[in-house]
């Protein structure tokens, strides 16, 4: 059964939403409200995710720095935002910079980089930007090495302290605020959200200039067709790889962590199963720009996709498989209180 956290259920939102909508601002309220062009006898969805899609699908331009600044001092809600970095010296400067703008707008509190030992810089370009920088090798070391980004994510809960937590990419090239604060909107703004997933467009880029859509290509190829096939009311999540994602603290300490390239997925599923759809939503981005991998590096981020995958249908029952090598952290709530968080020291 879908837990809540104190929060109203939205499951009639949900179901009463129809299939055909278009998205306008209420000049008046400055929400995003929902309405249908539609004749009345346009057909009703005939699906949980369809139902899900519209309901729960927004544009970040609902959400101004202004607008989640002046609701969460309302709210009494503090916001932690948590870079997971390696090798990303060229653009975490300008992504901690706006940032700090945003948190002396009063949107954000905490800034913390966890840097996976960059060679590169990254900890010391981040700092002058205004972050908190942490190794990743500081934080929980009784848990031994390190494996990958979730177990960084996962690390990092122990020393964010915001009530909302917004995990962001570090390589992202031409970062606006509008990223934080979209993802961050709808926890502040609407009822009953718990956790919320970013969706963009991903072009190829070749001298600076957009020349296709095609980035993304485990999301298009890997993930959306086996959530389709296993968990077909996330079908309608349109990103969820995206490594943008904010969630209610609580939600998180809930949740194991998969350690590596299956964070994203693994992280989906099990918040879907902890708050249920009505829980959940998606914020459209527009356009995000990052490093694109080649082709052969792919292969170990689609197995990781993949095994998680089936690691969630096995422990439910549906699939029985060999062992899949896969490593998860135990949910933060579930430990007790042996593993001190460091001790506050900056790179």
């Amino acid at each position: 059964m879908a837990r809540f956290f104190g929060l109203v259920p939205r499951v009639a939102i949900v179901e009463a939403m129809p299939r055909s909508v278009a998205r306008r601002r209420d000049e008046a309220s400055n929400d995003r409200v929902l309405v249908d062009p539609a004749p009345s006898a346009a057909p009703v969805s005939s699906t949980p995710a369809e139902r899900w899609e519209n309901a729960c699908s927004f544009h970040h331009s609902a959400y101004t720095a202004a607008r989640v600044a002046a609701e969460r001092a309302e709210r009494g809600l503090s916001v932690s935002v948590c870079l997971p970095a390696r090798e990303c010296a060229r653009t975490v400067g300008q992504i901690v910079a706006a940032l700090a703008e945003l948190r002396e707008a009063g949107a954000i509190d905490q800034i913390a980089v966890v840097d996976a030992a960059s060679a590169d810089g990254t900890a010391a370009v981040a700092e002058r930007a205004g972050a908190v920088v942490w190794q990743e090798t500081e934080l929980m070391p009784s848990y031994g090495p390190v494996l990958g980004k979730g177990d960084a994510m996962w690390r990092a809960l122990s020393v964010l302290d915001g009530d909302l937590v917004c995990f962001m990419d570090a390589d992202t090239e031409g970062f606006s605020a509008h990223f934080a604060v979209g993802l961050l909107g709808p926890l502040v703004c609407e009822p009953g959200v718990s956790f919320v997933k970013a969706f963009y467009r991903r072009p190829f880029v070749q001298g600076g200039i957009a020349l296709a859509e095609g980035g993304g290509r485990v999301n298009h190829l890997m993930a959306r067709p086996a959530l389709e096939l296993f968990y077909p009311q996330l079908a309608a999540v349109r990103q969820p790889l995206a490594g943008e994602v904010a969630a209610r603290r609580e939600l998180l300490q809930a949740l194991p962590f998969v350690t590596g390239y299956g964070v994203e997925i693994a992280m989906l599923i099990d918040a879907w199963r902890e708050v249920g759809l009505e829980g959940i939503v998606q914020v459209d981005l527009d356009e995000h720009r990052n490093r694109h991998q080649p082709l052969t590096a792919l292969t170990p981020m689609a197995w990781a996709v993949l095994a998680t995958i089936a690691r969630r249908l096995g422990l439910e029952g549906r699939l029985q498989g060999g062992e899949d090598g896969l490593v998860e952290r135990p949910p933060m709530a579930s430990l007790n209180g042996a593993d001190e968080p460091a001790s506050g020291r900056r790179a």
